[in-house]
């Protein structure tokens, strides 16, 4: 993972916006994988994997991604990726917590949100085993094809906690069971991340999200999820992975999200050197302040946000150059790369930000860094 001491890096969270037509073409193959014209499918993620590198280095991020293009959500891609889940096994959705405390609220949020509910949740009822050798390669190889020589760029992977968070268990016989089974499975996919050159990004949103979970509703710990965390990922090097926090990306009352205070100390046991979390928006940008007293260990690099990625509000540079100076001053600079609260494309087909004005935000972003650099 790059650090540098002469200018604060850009960077950003994972998913970026589908051209439309793939997003038709990937809700096609998670409603019927059999019927679907598979090889359409490949060419049209391919290509778009192409555009949005191209539109990643034409602003002037320096670490980039393939915006997760064959990808229909963050975390639900696995079921095709792993034995054990049984698609005619739909799970339960729990409300919000932070909705439910406003009902009015929470039913006009429902309608807005009748998109991301076209994707399929399906439990565990079997033995889970790594089988999306040929899915992954070609990730890896799209992504390897569309970079310029000496780019540097990342893969987004779901977390074993967080594939259990969305993916409950109804096989094995302890939720720790269950979490060490999918972090044994998903050690291929991430070792092969590696293997490929590419910086592992781990999306765990289950991190945050466990300390509020409905009652009745039984989860592994934040201790054991960081414990499989970290058994999965025990042969990758600790400066080619980065982990992501997430407390949901929605734009929503979120007065219920865990402190990153409360959770910090166990994160940096994790071993990713690079921590991503929310930043930008109004709920967390205040946070920045804890590191005056909370000492950031000299092998992390923290990776904020400076972007809110539920608001059409581009963001001025100066703003994002003063987010980063505040982390800056109390970490250091070469310990700071700017990034994204969350992704711009967390479900295909239902952004939050209009694809034209992501590209402008992550421009001002880019901006934003240079500015801070020359103050820093």
């Amino acid at each position: 993972m790059r650090r540098s001491t002469d200018a604060i890096l850009t960077t950003h969270t994972g998913s970026l916006p589908r051209p439309d037509d793939l997003v038709e073409l990937l809700y096609a193959a998670e409603a019927d994988g059999t019927t679907i014209d598979r090889a359409a499918l490949d060419t049209r993620a391919r290509t778009a994997v192409a555009e949005t590198v191209q539109q990643q280095l034409d602003v002037g991020l320096d670490v980039v991604n393939d915006g997760e293009m064959s990808k229909v959500s963050y975390s639900t891609y696995v079921g095709g990726r792993l034995t054990g889940f049984d698609s005619s096994v739909q799970v339960q959705r729990y409300p919000r917590a932070d909705a439910a405390a406003f009902p009015r609220y929470a039913e006009w949020n429902a309608k807005q949100q009748q998109g991301a509910a076209r994707i399929r949740r399906v439990a565990c009822t079997g033995p889970v085993a790594y089988v999306g050798h040929a899915q992954l390669q070609t990730d890896l190889e799209n992504l390897r094809s569309a970079l310029p020589a000496g780019s540097e760029a990342f893969m987004t992977a779901a977390s074993p906690g967080v594939i259990s968070w969305f993916q409950p268990n109804q096989y094995y016989a302890t939720e720790e069971a269950y979490l060490f089974a999918l972090a044994e499975a998903m050690r291929e996919e991430y070792e092969a991340i590696y293997r490929a050159g590419f910086i592992l990004q781990l999306d765990c949103p289950d991190i945050t999200l466990s300390r509020n979970v409905p009652p009745g509703v039984n989860v592994a710990s934040l201790g054991q999820r960081i414990e499989a965390l970290n058994a999965a990922v025990g042969n990758i090097p600790p400066d080619r992975m980065r982990l992501h926090l997430c407390w949901g990306n929605y734009e929503g009352p979120h007065h219920l999200d865990v402190p990153l205070r409360d959770i910090l100390g166990e994160v940096f046991l994790a071993r990713p050197a690079g921590i991503s979390f929310e930043g930008a928006n109004p709920r967390h940008e205040h946070e920045y302040a804890i590191f005056a007293d909370v000492k950031l260990p000299p092998d992390k690099i923290i990776i904020p946000g400076v972007l809110d990625s539920t608001t059409n509000y581009i963001e001025h540079p100066e703003l994002v150059c003063q987010r980063l100076v505040r982390y800056a001053e109390l970490v250091g600079r070469e310990q700071v790369i700017a990034g994204t609260d969350c992704g711009f494309g967390t479900f295909a087909g239902t952004p939050m930000v209009h694809p034209d004005i992501v590209f402008a935000k992550l421009a001002a972003m880019v901006e934003g860094a240079r500015l801070a650099s020359r103050q820093l």
